[in-house]
């Protein structure tokens, strides 16, 4: 079982920046993909970033490519999302995601079939 605890969301103007962090409970967290989704209002949640267990592999979505960075650190059961060069239609709710498949699978997988959820963070960025 893992839980999974997202922090650092909130308001920005466009151009700004935020790192996001998710901490996860277990001492089996190393053995996870973990991964960064969010969900636009009025919209389906979509892939944003994964990572593979050792930090090696990630994988982004075409939008966020070049602005947003994901990584992880073990020893402290968390992952980040470090987001740049943010823009108005980046407004979501953004969630943490565990699995123990692959990050290269995660980043297709629907959201239904993931896992292990946070409870999402706000961010909003205005113009």
């Amino acid at each position: 079982q893992v839980q999974l605890v997202e922090s650092g969301g909130g308001l920005v103007q466009a151009g700004g920046s935020l790192r996001l962090s998710c901490a996860a409970s277990g001492r089996t967290f190393s053995s996870y993909a973990m991964g960064w989704f969010r969900q636009p209002p009025g919209k389906e949640r979509e892939f944003v970033a994964a990572i593979n267990w050792s930090g090696g592999d990630t994988y982004y979505a075409d939008s966020v490519k070049g602005r947003f960075t994901i990584s992880r650190d073990n020893a402290k059961n968390t992952v980040y999302l470090q987001m740049n060069s943010l823009k108005p239609e980046d407004t979501a709710v953004y969630y943490c995601a565990a699995d123990l498949r692959t990050a290269q699978v995660m980043r297709r997988m629907s959201a239904r079939a993931i896992d292990y959820w946070g409870q999402g963070t706000q961010v909003t960025v205005s113009l």
